[in-house]
């Protein structure tokens, strides 16, 4: 393939990741999207960086407003929402309702489609909000401006890839859907995918002198990935959209409980 041809996949795999996992707007050509499919996939860490950046920018200009740390980090957290759509918040909703809410597969397959919101998944939001709250306040307090961008970006960036490597591991439990439209990603992706993370992630803990802390970070969310995949293949012998945006959540949450162990030691 020729350079110039090479480079104009790049950037459309670029510009699919942001248009897929964000609501930014982005000039998409959608017949070449859907054509290229989950092959663009080991572009959706460079969107989660795009969030991540958004979440430190509140943060901080409302830290330099003269706001407090949990206020700013309660600003940050609602702009990466709306930046992002909060299709992983909804997602992490649908999982908990379904797993929980159902008896069978095709029941928990049910309610996951289900527009409705129950009581577990009105718990999982709430509670994953308020400690990826407590996790922002202890970076937003504990960090400079550069350490802060480069942590945040960096997990913003690592825990997109739990979603790559469930979509290729698992089959689709229902056939449709999000996950069903982008298709499997070849391993070939996934491993394009991680070295973007490994890259990405290796610059953003440099920049905060916390180089020595990203192996228990990636640990910690490759373990959390294990456990989303396995109780995914157990509950609805399979993923969806929604498991993918709960992968994300729970390897987030994951992430800032590191962060925060490190900064409080």
């Amino acid at each position: 393939m020729p350079q110039t041809d090479m480079g104009r996949v790049l950037l459309r795999d670029i510009a699919m990741a942001v248009g897929l996992l964000t609501r930014l707007p982005v000039q998409l050509d959608f017949e070449s999207a859907r054509a290229r499919g989950a092959a663009a996939a080991w572009a959706w860490p460079l969107a989660g960086v795009l969030v991540g950046t958004v979440v430190w920018a509140v943060g901080m200009l409302a830290l330099w407003g003269g706001l407090s740390v949990g206020f700013a980090a309660g600003l940050a957290l609602g702009a990466g929402m709306v930046v992002s759509g909060a299709m992983h918040e909804d997602g992490l909703a649908d999982t908990a309702d379904g797993f929980w809410g159902g008896w069978t597969p095709e029941r928990r397959l049910e309610i996951m489609k289900d527009s409705h919101i129950g009581t577990y998944g009105v718990l999982a939001l709430v509670g994953m909000f308020l400690l990826r709250w407590l996790g922002l306040s202890a970076v937003f307090g504990g960090c400079g401006a550069v350490a802060g961008l480069g942590l945040l970006t960096s997990l913003a960036a690592i825990t997109r890839l739990p979603m790559v490597v469930l979509i290729h591991a698992l089959p689709n439990a229902r056939g449709v859907g999000l996950a069903q439209s982008v298709g499997k990603p070849a391993r070939e992706v996934v491993v394009a995918c991680a070295a973007v993370v490994l890259a990405l992630s290796a610059v953003g803990f440099a920049m905060a002198g916390m180089i020595g802390l990203l192996p228990s970070i990636l640990g910690a969310v490759a373990v959390a990935t294990l456990g989303v995949g396995l109780l995914a293949r157990a509950k609805i012998c399979g993923q969806t959209g929604d498991i993918l945006g709960a992968a994300q959540q729970i390897s987030e949450l994951v992430g800032l409980a590191v962060l925060m162990a490190a900064l409080a030691s």
